[in-house]
């Protein structure tokens, strides 16, 4: 009953993805590159984990 509504894991990567990708465009606006690449990659990293709990769900793992 209660997990009706907890919150998918999908939804809350892709809302932490979506801050990062915000936060790493301010940066490189203001001119921190260095900030910049960081966050991009750790947004790269949360993607990936994205893409691997999509196909999770198709195969039905």
């Amino acid at each position: 009953m209660f997990g009706l509504f907890s919150k998918s894991p999908l939804k809350r990567l892709q809302k932490d993805h979506e801050a990062l990708v915000t936060k790493a465009f301010q940066a490189q606006r203001n001119g921190d590159i260095r900030l910049y690449s960081t966050l991009t990659a750790e947004a790269e990293v949360l993607r990936e984990k994205i893409e691997e709990c999509k196909s999770s769900e198709s195969t039905g793992d």
